[in-house]
Order: structure tokens, then sequence, then C-alpha cells
């Protein structure tokens, strides 16, 4: 899902009125605490919904402008020497890790929130591991919605609880340095310092056919960005072979063309899985059910049956199991890594068939 196409509409009709009443003189305050953050001179950043290119100029040299008004590149053409890239907010068209920092203020607030996971995954792509993000967002509780309180009229915006939110940053892949609010505008914002963690970003969205979950992402995946990504895990196999994917080892396309989203029960990238902690198990879990509550995927395929027995129900068997994650139901199935020697691939196979057969 892209931007909204009537508020990019709005923006297009009205781009040199709106970078005159936005153009004040002064910083905005994120863009005072993403220079605060900045590291090693050289360091690329990139300016998400740049608009008229208002903050690039304050921005260190090199900064990248992105916006999908062409008429606002326009305005910003004129003012600014920075790069300028027409695109997507949602669909970013950088290669991975390329760049250090990141400013995103108030351009997500135009996606429907179900849609926002996936736009905060593509951001972490592009980030290179500790690279940092200033973002803000409206807090409230409005998906997408026309608002007539403003100065330009027929866009529409999102709200978002606080918690709400920070679940959406903490599957992305993000940690969270700093969190304010202010409410000396007309909405309530949220304000975020988040930092680019080393593991993989929830690849999730709405009508999702299967959510698969594994335990926590390897060090090695989190470099590939890949979850099952090592050489001799089966789960991609198995899930070619089963039909549930057609594309191998491509979390994105399996999400967009198949409905199959991707998490896992705890964010922190391991070595081993043995390194994580009681109290990571407990809130993975309800992170996993506060977010089967909200999109409610058809059903839910945990991955390692290990992992679900330390989380939830240590005397649990491979299968439908009774427990439920936000009313969804949950099949457990063997752990596909190559170290697990009692599963055949043409097992793993057929308990991804079993899944796509569960509504």
């Amino acid at each position: 899902m892209t931007i909204d196409p009537a508020t990019r509409a709005v923006y297009d009709a009205n781009a040199t009125q709106w970078a005159a009443k936005r153009s004040t003189g002064r910083r905005e305050e994120a863009v005072e605490r993403l220079l605060a953050r900045e590291g090693q001179p050289g360091e690329r950043y990139l300016d998400v919904g740049c608009g008229a290119g208002l903050h690039l100029t304050d921005l260190p040299d090199g900064a990248v402008g992105l916006d999908a008004s062409i008429e606002m590149l326009k305005v910003a053409a004129g003012s600014v020497d920075s790069p300028l890239v027409f695109g997507d907010a949602a669909e970013l068209p950088f290669a991975s890790q390329s760049f250090d920092g990141a400013l995103a203020s108030r351009v997500h607030v135009h996606l429907p929130r179900p849609s926002v996971p996936i736009a905060f995954a593509d951001l972490h792509r592009v980030l290179k591991v500790d690279g940092v993000v200033e973002l803000i967002m409206f807090e409230g509780d409005q998906d997408l919605m026309p608002s007539s309180d403003t100065d330009f009229p027929g866009r529409s915006f999102s709200f978002w609880p606080r918690e709400h939110l920070l679940d959406v940053v903490h599957g992305a892949g993000f940690g969270v340095d700093a969190l304010d609010t202010v409410t000396t505008t007309r909405w309530p914002r949220l304000q975020l310092s988040l930092r680019r963690l080393l593991t993989l970003p929830d690849t999730v969205g709405p009508h999702m056919r299967v959510l698969v979950c594994g335990l926590n992402p390897s060090v090695h995946s989190a470099e590939m960005g890949v979850g099952f990504g090592r050489g001799g895990n089966r789960f991609w196999p198995a899930a070619l072979a089963s039909g549930l994917v057609s594309v191998d080892r491509n979390p994105l396309h399996a999400l967009r063309s198949h409905g199959v989203g991707m998490t896992d029960l705890v964010k922190r990238a391991t070595p081993r899985a043995d390194a994580l902690t009681r109290d990571e198990y407990r809130e993975g879990v309800a992170r996993l059910e506060r977010l089967c509550r909200w999109l409610q995927p058809a059903v839910v395929c945990m991955v390692g049956l290990a992992g679900w027995r330390a989380a939830m129900d240590r005397h649990a068997s491979a299968g439908l199991q009774e427990l439920t994650l936000g009313d969804r139901p949950v099949y457990v199935m063997p752990s596909t890594s190559g170290l697990n020697a009692h599963s055949r691939l043409e097992d793993l196979t057929e308990h991804l068939r079993v899944v796509q057969q569960i509504r």
C-alpha cells in the first residue's frame, strides 16, 4: 500500500503554498535531535517525505530527499542542492544498508495502519545496523481518515495509540532510545528516536492466510535479512515444495503474492536460542498475541516445537494447538534447522501443507 493517493493529490495541487506556510526559518526539533546523534563525518542521511525540502539544508551534506509528490520535489529543486528522488515511503527505492540515518516526520501518518509495519520494515532494510531514525507520528486512535481540521483539507491521516505504535516499531526491528509526546500542536505528536537493530523486521500486513513465527533470528539470518536463511535450514525448501510460497528466500514476495507473513517470538538475534531469557519469552508472547488480535491472520504457524514448549506449553505436541493467539488458531511444527535430524524435508513439507488447510 502506497501513500494515500488523495492526500498526494492535495500536496501536488498546493506544493508552493504549502512550502510558503511551513517555511519558518527555524529547525524542526526532530532535525536537531538527528544532528545531535550524528556519528562520523561522511555519514549519509535520508529525509523520508521531504516535501519541499525544508529540512534538507539542515541535514549533513549529501542527504537525500524522497517524496511521493512530484510537485513538492519541483519546489524543493528550486531551493536545495540535495539529491531528490521521486518515490514512496512504503516502497523505498534504495539498496539495503544505504543510509546511516533517516528523518521521517509525519509521512507514515498518510498510510493505513496495517500497511505501516511493512513500510517500517523497508526503512529498516535501507539503514545500516545502528543507524538512527527520528520518527514523528500522531497520537490518537484513527485509521486513515480524511480530516477537515487542517489548512489543506482533503488529506487523510492515521493516529496511533502509543503502545500500539511501540509494538509495530519493535516488530520492525528498531530499538527506542527516546519517546516524547508533544501536545502543543493541533494534534498530539509522538516523537521517537530509534536505532536500527541487528534483527529481522516483521513482514506482516492485512489479510494474511498464514503468519509464520520463528523463535528468534539467528545472527546469520539477521545479517542476511531473511528468516531461516542459513543454507542448511529447510524452511524455504519445504515452503516451496508445499506451495506455501513460490520464490525462495523472499519474505516480501511471500507476503504480497501469497499472504504469508513472517515474524519471530523474540526479536533479539542470538547465535543460539538457549541464550533467550524467560522474560523475553513472556514479552514476545504478549506482543505476538496483540499482533494477531490486530491483523487477524487465518492461522499462526509456529516453527519450532521446543520454542513453543519453552514459551507456552511444555507438554505440547506438533500439530494444531488448543491454545490460540489473538483468537487465531496456532499450528506448531518441528524446527526446520539442519540440526533437527528427527524431521525429514518430506515431513516438514507435509506440515506446511496441513497449515494451508486450516481456516
